[in-house]
């Protein structure tokens, strides 16, 4: 069994050929079962939260785990920790061990990436991100494999967080900035891009221009919210995978007050993949995608790693 720490999964998963991979294994799917929640309560109190997300396809089978630990921010640890691994389907023998913190966020970034690939505009070069967490910083580099991305801007409620972010991004050849007001930066952005823990709408419609698209990423509980319900009137929208109008506040609260009904999705990643459903139709379209991951992008973010090195 081959172990990949958090720079070799990194170095093994480029974005130029993750979101190829995602595409292809949205278009012929796999074996992807709803996640499996514990809560595992602790002798001395505490409790920890573990997900595991099975995914199989007729070669690979993989698993990854996620543990959240809440309390872990007292004793200076990270709140969430995790891993994956790849297994041959046939014989059940283990293949690889990755780090799952990584694949996840690379794998987030460039799901977000190939739903632009068929929802921005072709000539989109200015991407808002909001947020400044692990997604997001790399949001600009998985971008940048679909579309002209030239300048960057950065809103987070931090602003030591997006002046660092920004000149990260600038040392990375990205034209790079800081945002101070959302309004403002989001109504001169081809691409908005959410990746928050926002419980509260943070981007509103009345903001958005025509031909805009929005990418909202953070909202998957339905405590979670990063878009006003103006964000949803009169723009088409798409989701990566039906679970997301079952999981998301950002889809369950609209949905409940009528703003738009199920059938008023135009597709997923599986149905852009396979062309059975249309992407943009023209340049003044305002588009939404919203996200919550799916352990088919898992697998194939690690079929990916175990292939780069051989396997």
């Amino acid at each position: 069994m081959r172990v990949f720490d958090a720079e070799a999964t990194r170095d093994a998963l480029p974005f130029e050929r993750l979101v190829e991979a995602l595409r292809t294994m949205f278009a012929d799917g796999c074996e992807a079962p709803p996640r499996h929640v514990h809560e595992i309560v602790a002798p001395a109190g505490g409790t920890l939260t573990s997900l595991i997300m099975p995914a199989w396809s007729a070669r690979h089978y993989g698993v990854k785990t996620i543990n959240i630990a809440p309390a872990n921010a007292a004793r200076g640890l990270p709140g969430l920790h995790a891993a994956y691994l790849l297994f041959d389907a046939v014989t059940g023998a283990p293949l690889a061990l990755l780090d799952g913190g990584v694949l996840t966020a690379r794998r987030t970034a460039a799901a977000s990436a190939l739903a632009a690939s068929w929802l921005a505009r072709e000539d989109a070069r200015h991407l808002l991100v909001v947020g400044a967490g692990a997604v997001a910083r790399l949001l600009p580099a998985a971008y940048r494999t679909v579309r002209p991305i030239g300048h960057v801007s950065v809103w987070a409620r931090r602003a030591e967080a997006a002046q660092a972010l920004a000149a990260e991004w600038r040392g990375q050849g990205f034209e790079a900035c800081a945002a101070p007001d959302l309004g403002a930066a989001v109504t001169q952005a081809d691409i908005v891009s959410c990746a928050t823990l926002a419980t509260e709408p943070l981007v509103h419609g009345r903001w958005l221009r025509a031909g805009s698209h929005l990418d909202l990423i953070g909202s998957f509980t339905q405590a979670m919210r990063e878009a006003d319900d103006d964000c949803f009137t009169g723009a088409t929208l798409y989701v990566d995978t039906d679970e997301a109008l079952q999981k998301s506040g950002e889809l369950l609260g609209p949905l409940s007050r009528g703003v738009f009904a199920r059938t008023d999705v135009r597709g997923t990643l599986a149905t852009l993949s396979r062309g059975e459903a249309a992407g943009r139709r023209s340049r003044d379209e305002r588009t939404v995608f919203k996200s919550v991951g799916t352990a088919l992008e898992d697998l194939a973010a690690a079929i990916l790693v175990y292939e780069t090195i051989g396997g």
